[in-house]
C-alpha cells in the first residue's frame, strides 16, 4: 500500500486491487474493484486515470455508490429529501434529523458523462422540451421523468429567485412531472448601502442584515416542513449538531485543499480533488461516511507530502480553475498537458466555509445560504477568486463555460478581467461539452498553450 503515486487506468487499477485485497486491504461495506461499475453502464470509467492510492478507491466506491444508497435508504423507511439548487444549506438542515436522508438531484448532470449518453436522460429531457440549448443539468429532469438514478423524494425543496434562470426552468418542468416543490425565495445579495446594517457572510462577502433575516425567514419554512417530514423537530439543538458535523468535514477539505494545491510536487491528482470537493455539498448522501472518507484523503496526502512524493512531476504549471467541468477526462488532460490543479471555484464556495457557530444556527445558515457566489455580484466572485489563487499560489486560470447555462454567457469574460487586472496572469476560456472527445485535439492544444505561457513567464 505504500507504492510510489501514480496515475492508473482502470483495468491497472482492478490488478491492483487484485494485489492490495491478497494484502489485506480493509474495505468499507461498499467496497470493490472500480471495474465492476462499467456493468452499471458508467462506460466513461474505461477512459480516465486514476490515482492509486487505496484512499482514491475508497472515494470513487463511495461516490459510483450513492444511487444504491439512496435506494438502500428507502427500503430502510428513510424519508428521502430531494434539495435542489443551494448547494449545501439545505442540505446540512436536512442531514441534522437522524432519520433523513438528503441528495441533490442536480447531480445527474454527471450522468451523461458517466454514461457516456447511454442513460437516455438527455433524449428524455429533450422529449420534454429541454433541448441542449439548456445546459446539462438538464439531465436531472430526465432522472425524474426515468425514476431509475434516485428514488422519487418524499419531499423537493428548492430555492427561487436569484438564481440560473436554466435550473428555474428545469426545476419548474420537475414539478409539473407531478414532484410538488417547496420554493423557498433567495433575493439577490447586494453590497450594503452607506450607512445600512451589514453583517459578514462566509466566503468574505457582506450583506444587509435586512436580506439575511429574510432568508433566515425563508429557511424557517424549510426547517418547518423537514421536522414535519421526519415527525421530529428540527430544534437549535439537532441544527447545532448537524452544523457541527458540517464544519469538522468542511475543516477536512480545507486542510487537504491546502496540502493538495500548495504543496510541491503534487501530491493528489485533479480528478480525485473535484470528487473530493463535490462530496461537501451533501456528503454524497452519507453524512458519517463521508467526513471518512475525506480523512481518508487527507492522511494520504499528508503522507505524500511528508515524503516529498508526488504525484506528477514537479514544476507541473499551476492551474486554478473556475466552474465546474462537464466532461471528467478534461481534469487527466491538463494534467497530461503539464498542468497541475492548484485551486479551484466550482460555484459553492459557500459550502467549503465553516457555518458561523458562534450564532444561532438559523442566523449561521442563513449568512451561509447567502454568501452563494451565484446570488451575488461577478465581482464579488472574482474578487474571492483573487484572493484564493494568492493563497494557492496559481499561475494562470482557466474559466470552463458550462455549455447552455445562462449564467455562463459572460461572466467568464468579466472574472478573467478583473484576475487579469489585479493579478496580471494569463486566462483561458474553454468550454466541454458532456462528452467532449471530438474535441480533445483542440482542448488539448489550448491546454498546452497557457501552459507554455505559463513556464515562458517562470523564465
Amino acid at each position: 500500500m505504500t507504492d510510489a503515486p501514480a496515475r492508473i487506468t482502470l483495468d491497472q487499477w482492478d490488478v491492483r486491487y487484485a494485489r492490495l485485497r491478497a494484502g489485506g486491504l480493509a474495505e468499507p461495506s461498499y467496497g470493490g474493484p472500480l471495474g465492476r461499475h462499467l456493468a452499471d453502464g458508467d462506460r466513461r470509467l474505461a477512459k480516465l486515470r486514476y490515482d492509486n492510492s487505496p484512499a482514491a478507491l475508497r472515494l470513487w466506491n463511495f461516490l459510483l455508490t450513492e444511487e444504491d444508497r439512496l435506494f438502500a435508504a428507502r427500503q430502510a423507511g428513510r424519508k428521502i429529501v430531494g434539495v435542489m439548487k443551494d448547494l449545501g444549506t439545505a442540505a446540512a438542515m436536512a442531514m441534522s434529523l437522524p432519520n433523513v436522508t438528503a441528495f441533490y438531484p442536480d447531480g445527474a448532470w454527471w450522468i451523461p458523462c458517466l454514461m457516456e449518453h447511454g442513460s437516455g436522460v438527455l433524449e428524455v429531457a429533450a422529449s420534454l422540451g429541454l433541448d441542449d440549448s439548456f445546459c446539462p443539468v438538464r439531465a436531472m429532469l430526465g432522472a425524474f421523468a426515468t425514476g431509475e438514478h434516485f428514488p422519487r423524494p418524499d419531499l423537493l425543496v428548492c430555492s427561487a429567485g436569484a438564481v440560473c434562470d436554466d435550473f428555474s426552468a428545469i426545476a419548474q418542468l420537475v414539478e409539473h412531472l407531478g414532484n410538488a416543490i417547496l420554493w423557498w425565495e433567495m433575493p439577490a445579495r447586494r453590497r450594503p448601502a452607506d450607512g445600512e446594517p451589514a453583517v459578514p457572510l462566509p466566503a468574505g462577502f457582506t450583506a444587509p442584515a435586512s436580506q439575511v433575516a429574510f432568508v433566515r425567514g425563508e429557511l424557517d419554512r424549510v426547517r418547518k416542513a423537514l421536522g414535519e417530514l421526519a415527525g421530529l423537530e428540527l430544534d437549535d439543538q439537532a441544527l447545532a449538531a448537524g452544523i457541527a458535523r458540517a464544519n469538522h468535514a468542511r475543516g477536512v477539505l480545507d486542510e487537504l485543499r491546502l496540502l493538495a494545491y500548495s504543496a510541491e510536487p503534487c501530491p493528489m491528482p485533479a480528478l480525485e480533488m473535484l470528487i473530493a470537493e463535490m462530496l461537501i455539498i451533501h456528503y454524497c448522501s452519507d453524512r458519517d461516511e463521508a467526513p471518512a472518507v475525506l480523512e481518508g484523503l487527507l492522511a494520504e496526502t499528508r503522507r505524500r507530502v511528508d515524503a516529498r512524493l508526488g504525484v506528477l512531476p514537479a514544476g507541473a504549471a499551476r492551474i486554478f480553475w473556475v466552474n465546474p467541468v462537464a466532461d471528467l477526462r478534461v481534469m487527466n488532460l491538463l494534467e497530461d498537458c503539464g498542468g497541475r490543479l492548484c485551486g479551484t471555484e466550482l460555484l459553492f464556495c459557500h459550502s467549503l466555509e465553516p457555518i458561523p457557530a458562534n450564532l444561532p444556527p438559523m442566523e449561521a445558515l442563513a449568512r451561509t445560504a447567502l454568501a452563494d457566489p451565484m446570488v451575488g455580484a461577478v465581482r464579488d466572485r472574482a474578487e474571492r477568486i483573487c484572493a484564493e489563487i494568492i493563497r494557492f499560489g496559481a499561475e494562470a486560470v482557466v474559466v470552463s463555460r458550462i455549455p447552455g447555462a445562462s449564467h455562463c454567457a459572460l461572466e467568464g469574460g468579466l472574472i478573467g478581467g478583473i484576475i487579469g487586472g489585479r493579478l496580471g496572469l494569463p486566462v483561458l476560456e474553454i468550454e466541454a461539452p458532456e462528452l467532449s472527445d471530438s474535441m480533445m485535439p483542440t482542448l488539448r492544444t489550448r491546454l498546452e498553450a497557457i501552459v507554455e505561457t505559463v513556464k515562458e513567464r517562470r523564465r
